[in-house]
């Protein structure tokens, strides 16, 4: 019997694209009033960088305008970007999904991994503490302890009473998201979206016990248990 559902985060509840859109417009909008430059322009410089590669883009951009900088200037545009409020809402499937759960009484919860402070934004802006249970942002715990880690899925049987086998995991990173499956008998679920990293290889080749493309697609799976 199911009795615990747990989502990742990016790409699985929002899109880690449009929250990549809006820390660009909020960089864009600070280098044009830092160097009088049109902030629109910068917005499609840094897209054509970041489509060419996603590695140090705030170093290119700046090499592109032709600006000297420091260590500390990257790394202020990074916290400025991590830190900034980003424009992001659940995908159309996800609160329909979560008032389903809610009425079979299974609990929810997050596990998601990523720098703690961009994270706790994300959450902030789509108001998570209202709609789930326990969360977990296993960059608080230790960079050591991001998925797929398995101490994350620890705490959070631990947090909402349940045992590993009446848990399900959904997420969309086969890097990390579906390994835990080979740790311990949590049922682990890929929902396919057009995420950034839906290209990534299985870690171990351990793959999901199931696959959706909706969230309302839970339901079926549920039911069979």
């Amino acid at each position: 019997m199911i009795r615990a559902v747990v989502f990742d985060l990016d790409d699985t509840l929002i899109s880690e694209k449009k929250y990549i859109e809006s820390g660009y417009q909020y960089i864009s909008k600070i280098l044009s009033d830092r160097y009088d430059k049109d902030a629109q322009e910068l917005n499609q410089l840094l897209f054509k960088l970041f489509n060419e590669s996603p590695q140090n883009v705030f170093n290119r951009i700046l090499d592109k305008m032709g600006i000297s900088y420091t260590k500390n200037d990257i790394l202020e545009m990074v916290e400025e970007y991590r830190g900034h409020l980003p424009d992001i809402r659940f995908f159309d499937d996800v609160l329909p999904c979560l008032k389903e759960l809610k009425k079979k009484n299974i609990k929810i919860g997050v596990i998601t991994d990523g720098y703690a402070n961009a994270q706790r934004q994300k959450l902030k802006v789509i108001k998570a503490t209202n709609f789930f249970d326990e969360i977990i942002v296993t960059d608080e715990l230790g960079r050591e302890f991001w998925k797929p880690h398995p101490k994350s899925f620890e705490l959070m049987k631990e947090k909402l009473n349940v045992e590993f086998n009446e848990m399900i995991y959904v997420g969309d990173n086969p890097e990390k998201d579906f390994y835990i499956s080979n740790i311990y008998p949590i049922k682990t679920t890929r929902i396919y979206r057009d995420g950034v990293h839906s290209d990534k290889s299985y870690l171990g080749n351990i793959k999901e016990n199931h696959m959706i493309h909706r969230l309302c697609e839970l339901n079926l799976i549920i039911d069979k248990k």
